[in-house]
């Protein structure tokens, strides 16, 4: 029996995770098309690319050597970690939450996420802490609280739906 749980909350794990991060990403394309900047998955994935060789942070990513394929890497990478912070947020909230999902505390986890890009990508691929090596670090943080709460938002519907659906 705990074998059947633990695959059955990683399907939901699975679910959740690409279901939040498909949101995430129709929510950047909507910025773009407004003519909002968006980052570069690209940029992820070299980044993730150059840790296979030992180097872990970078005084500019965008300066670094580029890497094959670090687009693919970089989409990869984006929809594996949605997936594990799913699994995060079912380990967390446990069975019972995904039972009768509420809003708040995936939202709220959704923004607690915004601290692997600020506290760690960011400073790794060279813009500071909270991006404050940009030139707009407020405007970057907030626009990363934004993109991180609609991934909660995410996590949320589409609870709420396989919910609905079952």
């Amino acid at each position: 029996m705990p074998e059947f749980i633990v695959i059955k909350t990683l399907v939901h794990a699975v679910w959740l995770g690409v279901a939040a991060t498909a949101l995430l990403d129709l929510w950047l394309l909507l910025l773009k098309r407004l003519g909002v900047p968006t980052g570069s998955f690209a940029l992820i994935g070299r980044w993730v690319g150059h840790m296979r060789r030992g180097r872990f942070s970078h005084p500019a990513i965008a300066a670094a050597a580029p890497l094959r394929h670090e687009l693919a890497l970089g989409w990869a990478v984006h929809y594996a970690v949605g997936i594990a912070f799913a699994a995060a947020l079912l380990a967390l909230q446990g069975p019972a939450w995904l039972a009768a999902p509420q809003p708040l505390p995936a939202l709220l986890f959704g923004l607690a996420t915004v601290a692997l890009p600020m506290l760690v990508m960011q400073p790794a691929m060279g813009l500071g802490v909270a991006a404050s090596k940009t030139p707009t670090p407020l405007r970057n943080s907030l626009r990363s609280l934004a993109n991180h709460l609609i991934f909660g938002l995410g996590l949320y519907l589409t609870a709420l739906a396989a919910r609905l659906l079952a």
